[in-house]
Parts: structure tokens; C-alpha cells; sequence
């Protein structure tokens, strides 16, 4: 049984255009999966600062530990929508869009290298 347009979840995405290459669709797919593992590092990495209580001021170390967990959180939901809008453009034969995921996450880290630095520099 052949699956109709209608049925693919999420419709916004298959319900326009013509089936790409599967090389590229697979390639968007490939990517998405790529910022999930970098979700389960972020998570882990909070999951870490917290149980090995690394010598930081106790603000700086909580800190630290909300902004890797709520990178972990926020990454996921930000690669699930630029899966989507980047497979919807290639779908569509449109330029494909910038990544959604790169600056918060980008922030995020430069963020968490400063505060554990002064963290370092204040011990």
C-alpha cells in the first residue's frame, strides 16, 4: 500500500512539492540526528557538573548546570523544526534555510566556558 501525502506526518512538510532526492532527505535526517546526540552530550555534561561538584562558587556550578540542561532541552526542539522547514524547501526546489540551532546553541556554550572560567579565577 502506497503512503499518501495526506498521511506523512508532519503534513505542513508533505503535503507541497515534489519527493526529493533521497540522498538530501536522508543527509536532513542525518543532521537532525547529529544535534540529538549533541543534546544527550549537553544533558550529560549538566548531568556531570552536577554530581562530581567541580571546585566552583556554588552559583557559578548551578549556573552552569541550567544552561547545559536547558541547552539539552532547547536543541532538540530547534533541530525538529529546522529538520522540517530544510526538508519542506527541498521538497519545494527552494533555497534551503539557516540552521535554527547554531547561535542558541553557540551562546549557550561560549556562555558555559566563561562562567566556568571565572569560576576558576574565583577559587
Amino acid at each position: 500500500m502506497t503512503e499518501g501525502r495526506s498521511s506523512r506526518f508532519p503534513a505542513f512538510v508533505y503535503a507541497r512539492g515534489e519527493e526529493p532526492d533521497p540522498r538530501f532527505t536522508l543527509a536532513n535526517e542525518r543532521t537532525f540526528l547529529a544535534w540529538i546526540r549533541t543534546s544527550l552530550a549537553l544533558i550529560a555534561g549538566g548531568v556531570a557538573v552536577d554530581a562530581v561538584r567541580l571546585p566552583l562558587p556554588e552559583g557559578i556550578r548551578i549556573a552552569v548546570v541550567l544552561i547545559l540542561l536547558l541547552l539539552g532541552l532547547v536543541v532538540p526542539v530547534l533541530a525538529w523544526v529546522n529538520w522540517a522547514v530544510t526538508e519542506r524547501a527541498l521538497r519545494l526546489g527552494r533555497p534551503l534555510p539557516a540552521s535554527l540551532v547554531t547561535l542558541p546553541l553557540a551562546i549557550g556554550v561560549v556562555l558555559v566556558a566563561a562562567l566556568v572560567t571565572l569560576g576558576m579565577l574565583l577559587t
